[in-house]
Formats: structure tokens, sequence, C-alpha cells
């Protein structure tokens, strides 16, 4: 009886949990005015107002309007620190896609330590840390990292694919617990697709790109858009096992940090605190809700 009452409980609080929860519809932020209508502006660093502009002329393309995120080489390193935005509203299954450009540091500082992270996040104290991401560091821009975060704290799980894409080379495909947990190859349904074309001369500082992933409760689709063709590129389609996937809401987000430890995969000299203020430029985000 007790341990019924305990659970009868617990579902009573997580019921009045969800009905608190509200999740934003469908939008597309273009940040063609000053103004951000769906995001906020967040930085747990200096708060430099040079760090963030929107409904600014791109750099690229000058019939653009873009969001503007620029690194303050003052910021200690650690996420969060630099410039970064966040959805007003939590999100959650549904499919995302954003346009933008990371900074070109190659001739500047090509050993910068920097990520450009566009990506969920919100940790939970009832269900633990949702968190997707794709994300580049800026000293190698062939590179992109992909994959989830979730759990709690002191034990996150962590499913993750990194893809040199000018090479057509996948890295890795790995679980692992933790930050420094020994990674383990993952194989089969949740390994797919096992080879990826080359995309001639990807680099994701020289022009805007389209990138996306599609979340659901039993798989996670990584894509983005060829330059060419306009097709979809499929970078990673995991299926076979809820492990790693989020299954609460998130907090939809786009930043731009200093990171000291985490060297690209190509240039373990890469930790450099920034020099200059780097800027990453976004054209537009979009969320669209999963169809129940």
């Amino acid at each position: 009886m007790k341990q019924l009452l305990v659970f009868i409980s617990f579902f009573f609080c997580i019921t009045i949990y969800a009905q608190k929860v509200k999740l934003a519809g469908s939008f597309t932020e273009n940040f063609n005015e000053p103004v951000l209508q769906h995001f906020r502006y967040g930085s747990a660093g200096n708060k430099a107002a040079f760090k963030w502009q929107s409904g600014v002329t791109s750099k690229t393309e000058p019939d653009a309007k873009v969001l503007l995120l620029r690194i303050d080489p003052i910021d200690s390193a650690g996420a969060g620190r630099g410039p970064e935005i966040i959805s007003k509203e939590f999100t959650s299954f549904g499919s995302y896609s954003a346009r933008l450009k990371v900074p070109d540091v190659k001739t500047i500082q090509p050993n910068t330590g920097a990520v450009v992270g566009y990506f969920t996040y919100f940790m939970d104290s009832v269900y633990g840390l949702s968190e997707i991401d794709i994300e580049w560091l800026v000293a190698d821009p062939s590179i992109i990292y992909i994959g989830t975060w979730t759990g709690n704290r002191g034990h996150l799980d962590r499913i993750g694919r990194t893809i040199n894409l000018a090479k057509g080379t996948i890295y890795n495909t790995i679980y692992k617990v933790g930050y420094k947990g020994e990674p383990t190859d993952l194989t089969g349904a949740q390994n797919q697709p096992e080879t990826i074309d080359a995309i001639e001369n990807y680099d994701a500082s020289s022009q805007f790109y389209t990138y996306g992933f599609d979340w659901y409760p039993d798989h996670l689709t990584w894509w983005m858009i060829h330059p060419l063709t306009g097709k979809k590129i499929i970078l990673w389609d995991y299926r076979g096992s809820q492990r790693g996937i989020p299954q609460h809401q998130s907090y939809y987000r786009m930043n731009f940090w200093h990171t000291n430890d985490w060297p690209v995969e190509t240039n373990p000299n890469s930790i450099e605190k920034p020099l200059h203020p780097y800027v990453l430029e976004v054209d537009w985000m979009k969320y669209e809700p999963l169809n129940k």
C-alpha cells in the first residue's frame, strides 16, 4: 500500500509538472530586426553589448540581415561564457534547422580554441539533461561534431559522431559515460550511415550552410543541405536504442564560446584563448514541432 501511495504521489507530481510546461509552436527567426522575437540573449560572461547584434547586414551576403555573435577575448573559458541566444519557450520533439556561417580564423589565429554550438539544452531536476548538439571547433571548420547528452549530473550519457565532411571521413561513432569516459563504438542501427560522401571543399567558415536535426522519441537524425544540389545529406540516423535520446523538453539555442581543453580532431594545439572578437553569422533558425 505504501509503495502504491508513493507511485501515485510521484505520478501526480509529474502530471502537475507537465501541465506547467509551455511548448513553442512552429516558428522561424529570420533575424531581420534588432529585437528578437522567439529568442532572448544570454551570457554568463562579460556583459559587453558588442557580443551580439540582430538585424545586421551580413559580412558575407550583403543582401541578408543576420544575427552576429561575437566572442569576447576577455571572457574566460566555458560554455555559456560567450554570447548565446535561448528560445523563450520550451521546444521538444520535431524538426530543427538553421543557416549559419562559422568564423574564419585560419590565417589570423589557427590555434584558436573556440566552439560554435547549435543545440538544445535544459537540465531538469526530475528528468536530468536534455541536450542535442551540432558543433564546430573553429580551428578546423571541415569537421562537425554531432550527438547528445542525457542523464543526471555525475552520470551523463553521451552518444556522438565526429565527421570530416571535406574528406568524407567518419572519425568515430560512440557511446560513453561522462566527459572523460571510455568510448564504446556503436554498431548496426546506431551507426547509420556507415559511410558519408565528401562535400568538395567543405569549410563551415567559407560560406553559409543549412544544417538541422529531427528529434523523435525513438530516433534522431542529423542532416545538412548540399550547397550545390540542394539535397538533404544524412549525417547520422541514430536508431535501435532509446539510450541517448532526450525524452523531455529543452530550450533551443545557438552560442559561441572559448574552450581551453577541447582541441579539434586534427590540431591538438587548438585551445588558445581567442585574441580577436571573431564573428559567427546566423541567417535564420527554425523549429517545427512533431505532429502527434
